[in-house]
């Protein structure tokens, strides 16, 4: 395979892994600008798609690994 995969794939996990934890700090900043009140539906929005770029990053350094 030609090498310009494997750097296209450690880009996209860094990446996803990137906006994975800001989209987690966007919705920890979310929850406690709230208060004591419940949430609103979009921090569990932020934190669904944080753990889902962080599950996809990791799957992607799998590929990548599977590629050497």
């Amino acid at each position: 395979m030609p090498g310009i995969f494997k750097t296209l794939t450690t880009i996209v996990a860094w990446v996803l892994f990137i906006f994975g934890l800001l989209r987690l700090i966007i919705g920890l900043v979310m929850a406690f600008a709230s208060g004591p009140s419940v949430p609103p539906t979009g921090v569990y929005l932020d934190f669904a798609v944080g753990i889902a770029s962080l599950t996809l990053s990791a799957v992607v350094m799998q590929l990548r690994r599977k590629l050497e």
